[in-house]
């Protein structure tokens, strides 16, 4: 990786960490914008974007390999003009370019290079390549030479071709805003079988090798369980959750999850940790401990959390984006161990107890594919021992006490201190649930101070019209770092922080926190609804040099901007009695019917929604004080029950009209149960309100 203290190009001005990761290369890289697409026009050249994030693996290989090479540096520079892009900060020029690749070449992943004409529209495409030619791929400067002989020699069939792609492009953004609603049971079923014909009932999880936690799946498949009274379903995702907690994937020593399992097994990750990620798989272990009551499970969530806390959070509060899989330039070097290096840190006899538990061999279980001379006998730890005897449990302690001090010396990987709206938020919503599930006031601090990070730093709120100038609403910023953020605006960053706050409004019923979340929902309905179609566009129309405007509704590592946003507009609007808010997000469910009908199984968390607007959902509603112990008490047991189709509420703040005319108790808080127009008499029970939300409709029929 180059050096950012001796920059030889533009990108040293920025503030992506990949970006000046790149800023010692001798390629004349530019950021994406105005100046580079200029330049393009001027000189007549094609333009080479180049994708990538600073903790992927396969960007460091290729820098290191092609993009700190001279010669490479001057024939890009002679032939072409340079972009760098972070995707994790564009994902909207990512998907662009993405999709492409994908429609293109069946495949995709990071780096990601893609050659444009000079007006952006694309022509060709794929993701690393080698410095020779291997495995079939061409050597870098081979394409680089083919393509330029091609736009000296038949730039009219590049330039045809790119017309042809491009319209293909525009297709994929085409839906029908006609579509009849979702009749419901039918994808819902649909979905959740063709999910469990993926599922590996040995080592959990869905589909083969590599396997990526995905956790709307499950998530997904968790709502499927108790709509269709399915305990196979409810079964396969804590089967999923047990073999990935004891997989190699998870940290054993510091918390948090890797990215994904290169194996079937869930043994070997790639090592990178994201925030993303680890935000999703908290919400699912919450969930699953709720769903078993296995206090393994919370300690899972636990685990995960108080990683974040401990190495991903900013002093003020804002958590940072993700870890690198290297360190010392070898992939998984902080994470493994030798069994000579163990032998030599352990006394024997928490030495024998550690092998056993981790499963630690001479030989080893790891070998780093990215170095050309690799250590021999390395070893990720995993749970190869399942449970630990009880006289072995103070030998455990100890081996796990000196590991830890062990690696606390090594070089740590780079850690990407950016921090994004859009992962904040869905980490805020991990804490604010543990919170309330858990009961820990350490994480509901941690969720308090990101909310306030973000709102000082990436937040302005709506200004009215005057005399000089129009309204302008609400704006969301997208990345901050060191001081300073960006301009972009993007759905996925006002959904994602909206669903984050409703989950710690509903923790802590601070009114403000609603207030929030109803500036946000109607900021994001401002910048990004299309009214007359349907749905939500990726990023807002004032977003210059895109060549589509997409309607994201794919599930990949992320669950889509349109599906969050649908399903925490359907949650606010039951919380503040908004049927204007319910109808956008029934029309997103209706432009992406088709899609929830022919593969569900690729939107899970749209099906999320669609079982939410389903069924109307049970309200909690609390009356009295939101700071005073009786209200705590009543949460926490609100919060004790797995129930996807319920929403709880304080009587302060911008709630429905209706909860503001229960009658309160002065001395105590007091709980109405309500279901469509009716509540039960109030209660200050929590066995009453436990009661309450376990009861559930019988199964349903998928007919």
């Amino acid at each position: 990786m180059s050096s950012a203290s001796e920059p030889r190009n533009r990108l040293a001005t920025e503030k992506s960490p990949y970006l000046l990761q790149h800023a010692g290369n001798p390629v004349d890289w530019f950021p994406w914008g105005d100046e580079a697409f200029a330049k393009a026009r001027a000189e007549d050249k094609p333009i080479l974007v180049s994708l990538g994030y600073s903790t992927c693996h396969w960007c460091h290989v290729m820098e290191r390999e092609t993009f700190q090479d001279p010669s490479i540096g001057a024939y890009l520079r002679e032939h072409f003009v340079c972009v760098k892009v972070d995707r994790e900060e564009r994902p909207d020029v990512d998907k662009i370019h993405m999709s492409f690749v994908q429609m293109t070449t069946g495949g995709g992943g990071w780096p990601l290079n893609v050659f444009l004409l000079p007006d952006l529209r694309p022509f060709y495409g794929g993701t690393y390549f080698p410095p020779e030619p291997r495995h079939g791929r061409p050597s870098f400067r081979t394409l680089l030479e083919r393509i330029v002989d091609l736009w000296k020699t038949r730039r009219d069939d590049l330039t045809a071709s790119a017309t042809d792609l491009c319209s293909r492009l525009q297709e994929m953004v085409v839906h029908d805003p006609d579509n009849a609603f979702p009749t419901g049971p039918r994808e819902l079923h649909g979905g959740g079988q063709t999910l469990l014909g993926e599922f590996d009932p040995v080592n959990g999880g869905f589909g083969t090798a590599p396997k990526f936690p995905r956790p709307s799946q499950p998530l997904y498949l968790l709502r499927y369980a108790r709509r269709f009274g399915d305990t196979e379903a409810m079964q396969a995702v804590l089967h999923t959750c047990d073999r990935m907690a004891a997989g190699g994937i998870r940290d054993h020593l510091g918390g948090g999850f890797a990215r994904y399992s290169v194996d079937e097994r869930w043994l070997v990750p790639h090592f990178e940790k994201m925030l993303c990620d680890n935000a999703q798989l908290a919400a699912l272990y919450l969930e699953a401990f709720l769903v078993s009551g296995d206090a393994r499970h919370a300690a899972v969530a636990r685990d995960i959390l108080g990683y974040v806390a401990n190495d991903m959070t900013h002093p003020d509060g804002g958590f940072f984006s993700a870890e690198d899989a290297d360190s010392e330039g070898k992939e998984g070097r902080f994470y493994c161990w030798t069994h000579a290096e163990l032998s030599a840190l352990l006394r024997p006899e928490v030495f024998n107890v550690a092998v056993a538990r981790f499963g630690i061999t001479p030989q080893g279980n790891f070998v780093d594919p990215g170095d050309p001379k690799p250590e021999p006998g390395l070893n990720v730890l995993s749970l190869a021992q399942a449970e630990v005897p009880e006289a072995d449990r103070p030998l455990l302690d100890e081996a796990l006490a000196v590991l830890r001090e062990a690696r606390a010396r090594r070089v740590r990987p780079h850690r990407d201190d950016k921090v994004l709206a859009s992962w904040n938020g869905m980490m805020l919503g991990a804490f604010a649930r543990a919170h309330a599930i858990l009961g820990d006031e350490e994480f509901r601090t941690l969720a308090e101070r990101n909310l306030a990070f973000l709102r000082e730093q990436l937040w302005e709120p709506a200004v009215p019209a005057s005399v000089d100038q129009p309204r302008r609403p609400g704006t969301l910023h997208h990345r901050w770092r060191d001081g300073e953020r960006d301009s972009v605006q993007l759905l996925d960053a006002y959904a994602h922080l909206l669903a984050g706050t409703l989950e710690l409004y509903e923790a802590a019923l601070d009114p403000a926190h609603l207030a929030f979340a109803v500036e946000l929902a109607e900021a994001m309905l401002e910048r990004f609804q299309d009214p007359v179609g349907g749905g939500f566009w990726q990023s807002g129309a004032e977003t210059p040099h895109l060549l589509v405007r997409l309607k994201e509704d794919y599930d990949g590592a992320e669950p889509s901007g349109n599906a969050v946003a649908a399903l925490a507009l359907l949650r606010l609007s039951a919380i503040c009695a908004r049927p204007d808010w319910r109808e956008a997000a029934e029309k997103t469910l209706r432009l992406f019917a088709q899609k929830l009908h022919q593969t569900p199984q690729v939107v899970p968390f749209l099906l999320c929604a669609l079982d939410f607007a389903l069924q109307e959902p049970k309200r909690v509603v609390i009356v009295g004080d939101w700071l005073c112990g009786s209200t705590r008490a009543l949460l926490s047991h609100a919060h004790s029950v797995f129930e996807p189709h319920r929403v709880i509420l304080g009587n302060h703040g911008p709630v429905d009209p209706f909860a503001t005319t229960l009658p309160g108790d002065e001395e105590r808080s007091l709980a109405y149960l309500c279901s469509g127009q009716a509540c039960q008499p109030a209660t200050r029970d929590g066995a009453v309100v436990r009661e309450f939300l376990r009861q559930s409709p019988p199964p349903e029929s998928p007919y």
